[in-house]
């Protein structure tokens, strides 16, 4: 078996698990290989171990069920996704989304941060291990109908030396680049990922002045912003921090409408109840917790 058809497996295997007590060794004996084979064909492919890459695909996931499915309780996503607490399921979401779930399901659109990778068996292995590629296959028939409409590509500068700072960063490079699409995009347009760094969004729309407005929204320079501070009478450079105020004045004169993050105390969050409907409540046993204590003090 090549590597690319034991990589293939592979990431079938995670798929069809993914809400199950995954392991690197679970998938190894699946592909009849070793450990540290899997470990370096992720390693290789996502730069990231097969723990978080198993990780993200389930938050992509868990966030497109959160807003497709609002009847479904907090809970019941994350036991859909082996997660046996809403507190570890939270901890873990809000690595991946940098916000709680319950401000990701006031979304209206489900965003593919980490859509599953694709594998072309009939590529060299080195392209293909060099190149990351999306699976898309199920936006092919919204490809059909549209096919008279205009794409809006997008990449971001630099993100390789944004990785070797921490994949922490990068991972909020690729997470702000998208929520930036999403702020310009129209309501029936799509917004998909298809490469590490390359971003797609499909839009309605068949006149190529709706597209280049939507890039011209996207696309906008320091200098630019720079200037428009200067001819107000402010002189700033690049890397000099502005107020909220003044951030929101800038914004204005883009059409952009600015909201304050508001601090969250995440241990509250945690602890508040959820109003739930009993006739949509499933009978479970009950959980018995048995603990004991040896005493191992001095004994006469």
């Amino acid at each position: 078996m090549s590597k690319l058809e034991l990589l293939a497996e592979a990431l079938e295997y995670v798929e069809q698990h993914l809400q199950e007590d995954l392991h690197t060794e679970d998938i190894a004996a699946a592909c009849y290989c070793s450990k540290s084979t899997v470990e370096k064909m992720f390693r290789q492919l996502s730069h990231t171990s097969v723990r978080d890459y198993v990780i993200r695909r389930r938050m992509t996931k868990a966030a497109r069920m959160l807003v497709e499915h609002p009847e479904m309780s907090l809970l019941d996503v994350a036991l859909t996704h082996g997660y046996s607490s809403n507190e570890a399921f939270t901890r873990v979401f809000c690595q991946t989304w940098n916000c709680l779930p319950s401000k990701y399901r006031e979304n209206k659109r489900v965003l593919e941060l980490y859509p599953r990778f694709h594998v072309s068996l009939e590529s060299g292995e080195e392209k293909t291990m060099s190149r990351r590629k999306f699976d898309i296959s199920e936006l092919y028939d919204l490809f059909q109908c549209r096919k008279n409409c205009w794409f809006v590509c997008c990449d971001i500068n630099h993100l390789v030396p944004i990785n070797e700072i921490s994949i922490k960063a990068g991972d909020l490079a690729i997470l702000t680049s998208l929520r930036r699409m999403e702020a310009v995009a129209g309501e029936d347009d799509v917004i998909f990922r298809i490469g590490g760094d390359e971003f797609v969004m499909l839009t309605s729309s068949e006149d190529e002045a709706y597209a280049k407005e939507l890039a011209e929204k996207m696309k906008v320079q320091p200098a630019v912003i720079i200037k428009k501070l200067f001819l107000q009478g402010k002189v700033v450079t690049v890397n000099q921090e502005v107020t909220y105020e003044q951030a929101e004045e800038i914004a204005v004169e883009f059409d952009i409408l600015c909201e304050k993050e508001v601090v969250v105390d995440v241990i509250e969050e945690l602890l508040k109840e959820e109003e739930e409907d009993e006739s949509l409540m499933t009978r479970r046993p009950p959980v018995i917790c048995v603990m004991g204590h040896v005493d191992h003090g001095k004994t006469s």
